[in-house]
């Protein structure tokens, strides 16, 4: 059975009506978290030739709030179907930056620092996967010592 070409076109317009308020609350989202990430790095300016402290310590802080997030989020409450892209989606996809995380390690290799460049590339995922884990682990501790 075929579906008639004015069904697809009403299915897909339901579809982008319905998908409006998630993008527009991903956007704004996005927003808020990238303003947050630029005012960091007008607070802690990483110098030309310096490692970049800030971006690092953006991506962990970043990493480690959705381990403390979605623990909240899919463990403890029930949240507005808006939250998680809003606030998971949108501000800590804004506010983390892996763009510029492999930009700093392109700029550490072309300043001649390629073991820095090595081993910043290479801390800053661990360091953010180590964040998520770690945070999300002490919010289920944290959790189930308040619930005993």
């Amino acid at each position: 059975m075929t579906v008639p070409p004015t069904e697809v076109l009403r299915g897909r317009r339901r579809s982008r009506r319905a998908a409006a308020p998630v993008v527009a609350v991903v956007a704004l989202g996005g927003g808020a978290g990238a303003t947050a990430r630029y005012a960091a790095s007008l607070w802690w300016p990483t110098p030309a030739d310096g490692f970049p402290w800030t971006t690092l310590g953006v991506n962990i802080t970043g990493c480690a709030v959705i381990g403390v997030f979605m623990v909240i989020i899919t463990e403890v409450r029930t949240a507005h179907p808006l939250v998680r892209p809003f606030f998971g989606t949108g501000v800590l996809g804004g506010f983390t930056t892996f763009s510029t995380y492999a930009v700093d390690g392109r700029n550490l290799f072309d300043a001649g620092s390629h073991g820095l460049a090595l081993a910043y590339l290479a801390v800053t995922p661990l360091a953010a996967l180590g964040a998520v884990w770690t945070a999300a682990s002490a919010t289920r501790r944290v959790l189930n010592r308040r619930q005993s």
